[in-house]
């Protein structure tokens, strides 16, 4: 595992991401949204992608973006994706290869949610994509405070401290 996921941190040329886990950017489209009243005043791409990759050791911390968000599984173990939504509703989405399992090689997060991620099998890895439309932009992206996130939503305590170290 720790094999294959330094060669595709190598060979994807990916850095550390904020949330955890390592990403490139690997397409941002000419075309902006020109929004000057709305949630994207400084206007933003109609859409960006990303390779993604988390290890087993790491998590992907619980943070929202402003724009919904597609997940891509290219390889690797599944994952699931932990979301609160924001009228406190909990939702876990299985991103993977065995539909029999409840995966799916494609989950959407919608805008405005919290999310974060965890590696579903040990001692491996996940490589996805990440879609976002409107494209990301790092003033759009959050990172949630642990005691903010356990006073709003004290019923999902345990997968908020899995999420927030």
């Amino acid at each position: 595992m720790q094999s294959r996921k330094k060669e595709l941190i190598k060979k994807l040329k990916l850095e550390p991401h904020p949330e955890g886990g390592y990403f490139a950017e690997v397409y941002r489209s000419d075309g902006v949204i020109n929004n000057e009243t709305g949630d994207f005043p400084d206007g933003r791409n109609f859409s960006t992608s990303i390779y993604y990759l988390l290890g087993s050791d790491d998590i992907s911390k619980l943070h929202r973006i402003k724009s919904d968000e597609l997940w891509h599984h290219y390889e690797g173990s599944s994952i699931t994706i932990h979301i609160i939504h924001p009228g406190g509703k909990y939702e876990k989405q299985r991103l993977g290869k065995d539909l029999e399992d409840e995966q799916f090689p494609q989950q959407t997060v919608p805008a405005g949610t919290w999310f974060g991620v965890t590696v579903d099998d040990p001692d491996s890895y996940v490589l996805c994509g990440c879609t976002v439309a409107p494209g990301f932009d790092f003033q759009d992206f959050e990172m949630a405070d642990k005691q903010t996130m356990l006073d709003a939503y004290p019923q999902h305590q345990k997968i908020i401290n899995s999420l927030i170290p």
